[in-house]
């Protein structure tokens, strides 16, 4: 690398801790298939596991919890995102709770996805919509896929414009708290949280 580069990296890396820049990130699994049947199968049961998201919290190890709510903050315990529902993402150790918007929501028959953004807290009662409940801006995406390519299974998490909610009204009072997470631990913890996860999502 040269010191242009590293220069260059080093500023942006600085708009980022400052809320004024974004990043974008992917995490994915894969897993073949010895013939067409066995694959298709595959994809189902893969499908199954992505919209049953109570699933996800009992993944072992180091995990967040994740449960899903509809728009007016009412637990929804075994049912699939549908657009408009809340996720609460509760991430271990003693940390604020984060809530993500259920945005879109696709299906096929080789392709299911969902994608969520960063939203305020849909329990909380008040005329007007309160701050964003993430560490990461509104604008942020996080979308889940299961696909099948040919006889491939692949899952993935796809993050874009994540963007630390230490800004304005947004961040309400959790500016140093929403930066400590996105750039202290959570670089790591998203690697981690995330293949393990498309692991799962993949079966292996």
């Amino acid at each position: 690398m040269s010191l242009g580069d590293f220069l260059e990296n080093a500023r942006r890396e600085a708009q980022v801790i400052k809320g004024e820049a974004t990043k974008d990130t992917r995490f994915s699994s894969e897993h073949p298939y010895p013939d067409a049947a066995s694959a298709a199968e595959a994809f189902a049961r893969a499908r199954e596991k992505l919209f049953y998201m109570d699933g996800w919290s009992t993944l072992p190890g180091f995990s967040a919890k994740f449960g899903l709510y509809d728009r007016g903050g009412l637990r929804k315990p075994g049912g699939g995102p549908q657009p408009g529902d809340c996720v609460r993402i509760s991430l271990p150790g003693p940390l604020p709770e984060n809530w993500v918007t259920v945005t879109d929501v696709r299906t096929g028959a080789t392709e299911a996805e969902f994608t969520v953004s960063p939203c305020g807290d849909p329990q909380a009662k008040a005329d007007t919509p309160g701050p964003v409940q993430h560490f990461f801006g509104g604008e942020a995406t996080s979308t889940f896929r299961v696909e099948l390519r040919g006889n491939t299974l692949v899952a993935s998490e796809i993050g874009r414009d994540e963007r630390i909610n230490n800004q304005g009204g947004e961040a309400g009072g959790r500016a140093v708290v929403n930066t400590l997470i996105a750039e202290g631990g959570w670089a790591l913890f998203q690697e981690m949280q995330w293949k393990k996860l498309t692991d799962y999502l993949a079966h292996l």
